[in-house]
This record gives structure tokens, sequence and C-alpha cells, in this order.
């Protein structure tokens, strides 16, 4: 008997007619023989409603009671869940991320994972009982409060789970049918990967593409768990997401796994900055000091006459008002002249590990971007991928000419998005 854990997101889950195909999929791995353990998020858009009725009462909702807040939807979601399944004759227990033994740290609406622990869960399946799970939570390890893990919570519990549990597999359901070669709702003609590299998985992720989050990969690299990503609205084999292939997927992998693409970034530029040691580092202290995640970093050449530079770093939209914060407060420090601040902006990344061993992928991305006539501002590298910042207008364009350019359009049908978040 092997042990599986199933995620289903929001869109999966959307109303009582997917809740309850959602259970009938949950009972067929039953009854194939496994142990099934399901991380379920919160139904439909039922998150951002409640960040929209906590800000109706509250202008900045934080901390604490914004954490119990948020986790009643997946509370609501794994009750229903478990309902269904018991209604189609199989025993299911439904347990929010603290019953589960999901440890975190102490940072509200962005806690990460310390430790799991689940007891209760393997006793659950010791009885014969499917174990639903509230996704996208957990308890904080010193003050014991409810914690919410951020976007892509709900795909980080399911993998932390199945560390925990040394499941065989954990298996991610959305509303696509796998990992595609750019975001099929830009991209018609985009094409389902059969195999990705947790490598160039990560890259993907930390460039954009929303079908697995950043975190969720690295944990699952780091415990070396394989992820099944696949649509809870079809019955098609998905994406596998591991060290090596499963069974006859293609042992060489090809030069591009894909493009990617996010307009969740802005831009800040600091613009005179003494061009000396030490001036940069303090900048991002500053902005570190303040907990803020930087991507994208480029400082120009100084100009001979005056000894300055301008530094230019991009980071997300939500951090921005903070960023500027921290700078103006660290002013006198840095000695800089002044801020800017550009929201919008676009980042575009191509993705491959065989990219090292290419010539001319660079110049091929950049011939495509300047024949679609799309102005680049930043340029950043690394062994697997190149990104670029763009207008955010100018992105589904660049977006399709790059994918275009390097043979990655599929021929056959068009990918099927069978849900409308990508969640």
């Amino acid at each position: 008997m092997g042990l599986v854990v199933q995620k289903y997101g929001g869109s999966s889950v959307a109303d009582a007619e997917g809740i309850k195909r959602v259970a009938k999929r949950i009972v067929e791995a039953k009854k194939n023989g496994n142990q099934v353990v399901v991380v379920v998020s919160a139904m439909g858009d039922t998150t951002d409603e409640l960040i929209d009725l906590a800000e109706q009462v509250s202008p900045m909702p934080t901390g604490r009671e914004f954490d119990m807040l948020l986790t009643a939807g997946e509370r609501i979601s794994m009750a229903l869940l478990a309902m269904a399944i018991k209604n189609l004759g199989h025993e299911a227990q439904s347990f929010t991320g603290s019953q589960a033994g999901v440890i975190t740290d102490s940072v509200h609406n962005k806690a990460r994972i310390i430790d799991v622990t689940p007891g209760r869960i393997r006793t659950a399946l010791d009885e014969g009982n499917i174990a639903i799970v509230a996704g996208f939570q957990g308890v904080s390890q010193d003050s014991k409060d409810i914690t919410t893990l951020g976007r892509g919570g709900s795909d980080t519990t399911a993998v932390a789970l199945a560390a925990a549990l040394d499941a065989e597999v954990c298996e991610i359901y959305t509303d696509v049918d796998g990992v595609f070669t750019a975001d099929p709702r830009v991209v018609k003609k985009a094409r389902k990967i059969d195999w990705i590299s947790f490598e160039d998985m990560l890259e993907l992720a930390a460039s954009g593409s929303k079908v697995l989050l950043h975190r969720c990969v690295e944990y699952a690299r780091r415990y070396n768990i394989p992820i099944h990503v696949r649509s809870s609205f079809s019955g098609l084999q998905g994406t596998w997401v591991s060290n090596e292939p499963q069974g006859d997927q293609k042992v060489e992998q090809a030069i591009i796994s894909g493009v990617a693409h996010d307009t969740s970034e802005a831009k800040v530029t600091v613009v005179g900055v003494p061009d000396k040691p030490g001036e940069a580092a303090s900048i991002f202290r500053a902005i570190a000091d303040a907990e803020i995640n930087i991507d994208m970093v480029v400082q120009n050449v100084s100009a001979a006459a005056t000894g300055l530079t301008d530094i230019s770093f991009t980071l997300p939209k939500t951090e921005g008002r903070k960023a500027i914060d921290a700078l103006e407060k660290a002013k006198s420090v840095i000695g800089f002249e002044s801020l800017r601040y550009d929201d919008q902006i676009g980042k575009i990344s191509l993705v491959g590990a065989g990219m090292k061993t290419n010539p001319g992928v660079t110049a091929a991305f950049f011939e495509a971007l300047s024949d679609a006539r799309v102005n680049i501002e930043l340029i950043s590298t690394s062994e697997i991928r190149i990104s670029v910042v763009t207008r955010a207008d100018d992105v589904p364009e660049a977006v399709r000419a790059v994918h275009t350019a390097f043979g990655l359009d599929s021929d056959s049908d068009e990918a099927v998005v069978y849900g409308g978040t990508g969640r």
C-alpha cells in the first residue's frame, strides 16, 4: 500500500459540484489501494473575499486576527470535502493545520514551516480513514497562535506533509493539465511538459510561473519528493517534477524548458549614489532590515564628472511603499539624491538547463524581443535563465514572440484552462 498526498486548489473546490467531483477522485485513489492524505485550499475566491471584508473593517488588517480570519476559508472546504467523501461510503477526518502538526515560526501572514509532526494524521490513516488537511496554515512554535503561510501556502503544506509522511508522490491538482512552456492564458499554443527537473522548475517558479510556487518546489527538492502536477478537471497525465524522469519519460532534457513572466513586481531606482565601497551595502541593509525580498539588481557605470551612479532593483509591488519609506529614513547615511518608483513593469524569463551548452540562445532571445519591438530596461542572467524587465503592456507580446522564436509552440491542440485563476 502506497501513501499519496493530494492537494486541490481553490478552483477545484469552488462550489458544491466541484467538491463532489474532487471527492470521487479521492475515493478512487483510496480504492486503488493507497493511503490518501488530502490538502485543500479555500473555495474559489473565498480568501480574496475575506481580505476585502477585513479591509472594509480595518484599513490595514495584519497580524494575529487577520490570520485567524483567513484560515476560516480552508476550514470550510476541508469539512465539506470530508462530508462529501463520507457520502460516498468512505471514512474521512478533517484537520486544521495545527491539528495536522504543521509547526511554523511566529511571522504572521507569511510564516515558514519549521517542522511537521503528523501524529494525528498517521493515526487516522492507520484506522483506514482518508485525512483531509487545511492548507495554507499552521501554528507558531513559540506563541501557539494560528499562522498563515502566504501565497502558495497550500502547495507548501502538501509537500511538507508528503515529506513528513514519506509519501511516494505529492499530487498537485489545479485547473490546467500540468506545467506548460508558458502560461496558457497568454500563449494559446503553449505545450505541456511531461517531465521537468527541480532545478528548472525552481527557476520558472522564481520567474513568475504560477502553477507551482518557489517555496513548494524548494521543499520538494530538499526532501526529494516527486511532484505530479495535474488537472482535477480531467484524467490526463500531468507534469512530473523530480530529480530524475519518471517511467518512460525522455531522459535528455530540451534546451529550453519554458518562458515565464511576472507582472507583480515594481522597480526602485536609487539616483545619485556615491560610487564608493559600502554604499550598495547600506542600501540593501536598509531593505533587508525592513524584511523585503528583492529580485533583480543593476548598477550603472558612474559618471566620471560627478562620481555618482544609479542602482535599480525589483521587488514585489506590495512591498514598494515599505521600501521607499525605509530608504528615505536611511537617506542621510547613504547620501543618494532621489528615489524613483515604477510599478508598471513586467519580467520575462527564458529558462532551460540546456542553455549552458548551446551558443546563440542569448542572441536569439534578444532578437525575438527586438523583432517584437519590445524595449528592455534591466537584464539579469544565471546559468539556466535569462530575465529582462520591460513595460508591463509589452509582456504578453514579448512572451509570445520568445515562445515562438524557440520553437516551443504546440502544433496540435491548444492548451486548455479549465478554471479562471490558475490556482
